[in-house]
């Protein structure tokens, strides 16, 4: 099923009589998700406003996130909040899943940049919420709960987004030395202070990435201090052109899965201690992305953060969610679709 417009949408809502699972470039997917009748987003596609001295953006779900990107660009603009970088993404999945790639510690999440949603819900209802401008924000904030939702609410068919221009320059300094336990506290270092960071990373590959943005004299005094701060902490070298955006974790064993554990930075060090060496950090620590031996699950302190296997086979979420959240959970689900038509997106 591939609707070409929110009232065909909505009559293929308001007509199952099975679940269904909507689904964009089907690139942000979790295990367990996707299971119901396929219905295709891709052809809801298009900019319907876009006004770059507002620093606004309205655009239709399905519309490819590389597309959006470009028409961004042409006008030194982009989405602040920096979504991975997945080839076939749609702009829905981005608002859907909340994603949010490095510039997190910085600009926040998908859900930070959006202004306003048009969504079908599962009585196929059609359900318009917030503004196509900032200054016409109003009413019940259903923006922020739709972001993140992951089709179990709705289907989300139109976003508008606050944009933001794209830096002049951009510096990234690097630690390659540095072991993931040891990037904590350079992260620490520079996020506590006055440096403006856009991204604090760690890899194995390439170490702690610590990236400053804006004008040009700008970039060059906060490096330059920053460096002096971070001399401390081993050999450091400077990249103007580092790539940020974040691939698909995939773990190099098919015998594995993947895990991503949300964490207070503070908590990480403690974390690290109990897990493999992981395939990335980011955020400044706040996220961490760990291979897994298939059906193990990470050792988690009790009041540390939280987990899900985002790769591997089969739904795990660590640690269940208590009975007040669950509750709360249910009864929205209920309240949006009382027929259960997007069990399939569970």
């Amino acid at each position: 099923m591939r609707p070409e417009t929110e009232a065909d949408l909505a009559a293929l809502i308001r007509d199952a009589g099975a679940p269904l699972s909507v689904i964009g470039g089907g690139t942000r997917l979790w295990p367990g998700e996707g299971q119901g009748a396929r219905v295709d987003m891709t052809a809801m596609t298009g900019v319907t406003l876009y006004e770059p001295e507002a620093l606004t953006l309205v655009v239709r779900a399905g519309t490819p996130l590389q597309t959006v990107r470009d028409t961004l660009a042409a006008e030194g603009q982009m989405l602040g909040f920096e979504p991975d970088d997945l080839p076939g993404s749609t702009i829905g999945g981005v608002a859907a899943t909340n994603a949010a790639g490095a510039r997190r510690v910085l600009a926040g999440a998908a859900r930070d940049a959006l202004i306003g949603v048009r969504f079908v819900d599962g009585q196929g209802q059609v359900i318009r919420n917030g503004g196509r401008v900032m200054k016409n924000v109003t009413g019940y904030d259903l923006v922020k709960l739709m972001a993140g939702s992951r089709g179990q609410l709705g289907v989300l068919t139109e976003l508008s987004f606050r944009t933001t221009p794209l830096p002049q320059v951009t510096n990234t300094l690097q630690l390659r030395d540095l072991d993931a336990a040891d990037a904590i506290h350079a992260f620490t270092v520079a996020l506590g202070g006055p440096y403006d960071v856009s991204a604090a990373r760690w890899t194995p590959d390439h170490g702690a990435l610590i990236r400053l943005e804006g004008l040009r004299a700008s970039v060059a005094s906060r490096s330059a201090e920053l460096a002096r701060r971070l001399s401390d902490f081993g050999s450091l070298s400077q990249i103007e052109d580092h790539p940020w955006h974040r691939p698909a974790p995939a773990a190099a064993d098919p015998a594995q899965d993947v895990w991503r554990i949300i964490c207070r930075p503070s908590q990480a060090p403690t974390l690290l201690e109990r897990l493999p060496q992981p395939m990335l950090l980011d955020w400044g620590g706040a996220l961490i992305h760990v291979a897994m031996p298939r059906g193990q699950t990470p050792d988690l302190p009790h009041f540390a953060g939280h987990a899900r296997r985002i790769a591997g086979q089969g739904a795990a979420i660590l640690p269940p969610p208590d009975p007040v959240t669950d509750r709360i959970q249910r009864d929205l689900r209920d309240r949006f679709d009382p027929r259960g038509i997007f069990r399939g997106a569970r």
